[in-house]
């Protein structure tokens, strides 16, 4: 299943970067410009807003782990969901909690 997770992690940062890539060029480089796009309408903002409380509810959620397993790297998740969306921090998450624990006997 890791395996899976991986795979879905590099397909959750390429596929959706293709599209932000894709604008940005068409559009002009200015993020204010693509938040403004994302509230076109009620249906994308609604998106919008669904995507932005599953980012918030994952890094609630990876921060607890993270406070009680002391696995500090885990935060990369945090970076990878806001900075290209849940399709690739949930994914890369599910992956790094999914490695093996190494035995310190």
């Amino acid at each position: 299943m890791r395996h899976v997770f991986l795979g879905l992690t590099i397909w959750g940062a390429i596929h959706p970067m293709y599209y932000f890539i894709t604008w940005f060029r068409a559009e002009g480089w200015n993020l204010g410009d693509m938040v403004q796009a994302w509230h076109v309408n009620a249906a994308s903002s609604g998106l919008v807003w669904d995507l932005t409380i599953a980012a918030t509810a994952l890094s609630l959620w990876i921060i607890a782990e993270v406070i009680r397993n002391r696995k500090f790297f885990h935060l990369v998740a945090i970076a990878a969901t806001f900075g290209i969306g849940v399709s690739c921090g949930l994914p890369l998450y599910l992956y790094l909690r999914s490695a093996p624990d190494r035995d310190t006997r």
